[in-house]
C-alpha cells in the first residue's frame, strides 16, 4: 500500500500498516522539494511549536486523545516520550530528536520502503497524508476532482537562545506550581506591558491579501491580532500572570513565558507569540520585554497557508473518500487541527485501509472517545466546515454538573471505548 506524505499522519499510517505485515511504500517529496515552512530532511518536522499540548488524561481533551493513541500503539507517542523536554503539564519535545527517532524507526522497518518523489496525482487507493501545505500538481488533482480545497492561515512563534535571556529580569516557575520549574517567565509591569502592546500594534506586518486576513485559524491567532482586540486581551490570555508569583510573592502585571525547544534547554520558544510581523520588527518589539532586551533570535515567526478538504462532502467517518472506498485521507488535510489530532487520524485511516485490504468492513470508534468524535465531526454534514481541535464539546454529552467530575467520567468512558474498539479490530 502507498502512503503519501511522511508527516505525523503519514508516519502513523505507515507504522500501523507495517506493524500489521503490510508492505508500505512511504512517498515523501523532501529533500527533492520542500514547502516554504519546512527546513529539515527528516520526517514529522514540527513547524509551528514543539508542544503537543497538555498531557493531562483526566482534565484535558488533547491529553485524553494522547492516551487513546498510546493504547493504539502510536509511533508519535513513542517518539514524544523519548524526545520529551520539561514543560510542566504539557508534553513538549526536542524537535530534532523527535523527528530523527520517527525517521530512523520507519527507515529501519523491513516492511517500509521510502520513495523520495513528488506525488502528482491522486492514487486510486492508499492513504494521502500530504498535510496542510499540500500544493502543486496534487492540489490541482484534488481541486479537479472535488472542487478547490478550503484553506486558512496560521502563524508560528519566534525562538531565542537561552543564554541571551536576562535572568535577572526573569524567574523560573510553572503556573500554579504544576511541574518542576520548566518555564522561564518574563514579567512586565503596567508601563512595560502597555509600551509593548503599543509597539506591537504599530509594528509593520507582512502584507497579506484581503481574503487571507479573514481566514486565520483562531487557535493560531497572531499575537498582534489578539492585541488589537483590546489592550488587556493578552494580559487575560497568553500573557496572563495568574498562578505565577515572583520570589517576593508579588504577581506581575503581565508575563511572557518561554518554553524549552530542545532537550538541552539552549533554545526557548516564546509561548503563544505566533506572529506575522516582519523579522526586524519581531526583534525590535519583543526586545522591549525586559528579560528579552538582549535576546538572540534564531528563528522568527512566519505565517503560512493551511489547506483542508471540504470533508463532510468528500469523506466518510472512516476517512475514506465517498467515491473511492479504498482511497483514504489523514492529517490536517481532513480538517482536524493540531499535531496530536493529525497523528491520530493517521492511525484511524490505516485501520480502515488495512481492513479494506482484508475484505472487512471498516470500523470507527464511537463519539464517546476523542478519536471517534473527531472522525465523526469531519464527516458530519456541515455547510460551514472549519478545522477542529480535540475538545470536550465534540464528545457525546454527559449529564454531570461538576466540571472536574464530568471530565473524569468522560475520560473513563473514552478509554473504555478505545479498549472496546481495539478489541474489535
Amino acid at each position: 500500500m502507498i502512503v503519501v506524505g511522511a508527516g505525523l499522519a503519514g508516519c502513523e499510517a505507515a507504522w500501523y500498516l507495517a506493524e500489521h505485515g503490510v508492505q508500505v511504500e512511504l512517498i515523501e517529496q523532501k529533500p527533492l522539494r520542500r514547502s516554504p515552512a519546512h527546513k529539515s530532511d527528516d520526517f514529522c518536522e514540527l513547524v509551528c511549536s514543539n508542544s503537543l499540548k497538555s498531557d493531562d488524561v483526566f482534565g484535558n481533551a488533547c491529553g485524553l486523545l494522547k492516551e487513546e493513541m498510546r493504547r493504539l500503539s502510536s509511533l508519535t507517542m513513542m517518539a514524544a516520550e523519548r524526545a520529551r523536554v520539561p514543560a510542566g503539564g504539557a508534553l513538549a519535545v526536542d524537535r530534532e530528536q523527535f523527528s530523527a527517532y520517527i525517521t530512523q524507526t520507519l527507515r529501519a522497518h523491513p516492511n517500509v520502503t521510502v520513495s523520495v518523489r513528488e506525488q502528482t496525482e491522486l492514487p486510486q487507493e492508499g492513504i494521502v497524508a500530504t498535510g496542510p501545505l499540500t500544493d502543486g500538481a496534487l492540489y490541482e488533482a484534488i481541486a479537479a476532482r472535488w472542487g478547490a480545497g478550503l484553506h486558512f492561515y496560521d502563524a508560528t512563534a519566534p525562538v531565542v537562545t537561552a543564554q541571551s535571556v536576562d535572568m535577572s529580569a526573569a524567574f523560573t516557575a510553572d503556573r500554579y506550581g504544576r511541574g518542576t520549574g520548566d518555564y522561564i517567565n518574563c514579567p512586565m509591569n503596567k508601563e512595560e506591558y502597555e509600551t509593548f502592546v503599543a509597539a506591537l500594534l504599530a509594528a509593520e506586518k507582512v502584507t497579506l491579501k484581503a481574503f487571507e486576513k479573514r481566514e486565520i485559524f483562531e487557535g493560531c491567532m497572531p499575537v498582534e491580532v489578539m492585541a488589537a482586540r483590546g489592550k488587556d486581551t493578552l494580559r487575560f490570555g497568553t500573557f496572563k500572570p495568574v498562578g505565577l508569583a515572583q520570589e517576593d510573592g508579588a504577581r506581575p502585571y503581565a508575563v511572557l513565558q518561554l518554553r524549552r525547544e530542545n532537550a538541552e534547554g539552549t533554545l526557548l520558544g516564546l509561548v503563544g507569540c505566533q506572529t506575522n510581523l516582519k523579522f526586524g520588527e519581531q526583534k525590535r518589539v519583543f526586545s522591549l520585554i525586559p528579560a528579552l532586551r538582549n535576546a538572540e533570535f534564531v528563528r522568527y515567526g512566519v505565517m503560512h497557508r493551511n489547506t483542508f478538504l471540504d470533508s463532510p462532502r468528500i469523506l466518510r467517518a472512516d476517512l475514506s473518500a465517498k467515491d473511492a472506498p479504498r482511497l483514504f485521507f489523514a492529517g490536517q488535510i481532513t480538517g482536524v487541527e493540531g499535531y496530536v489530532e493529525s497523528a491520530a487520524t493517521g492511525i484511524l485511516a490505516a485501520i480502515g485501509a488495512y481492513r479494506r485490504m482484508q475484505g472487512k468492513e471498516t470500523l470507527v470508534p464511537e463519539d464517546t472517545c476523542v478519536l471517534g468524535a473527531l472522525a465523526r465531526y469531519v464527516a458530519a454534514e456541515n455547510r460551514h466546515f472549519q478545522p477542529m481541535n480535540a475538545n470536550y464539546g465534540i464528545l457525546r454529552a454527559m449529564d454531570v454538573r461538576d466540571k472536574k467530575e464530568k471530565k473524569q467520567r468522560m475520560a473513563e468512558r473514552a478509554l473504555a471505548e478505545i479498549e472496546r474498539f481495539r478489541g474489535a479490530l
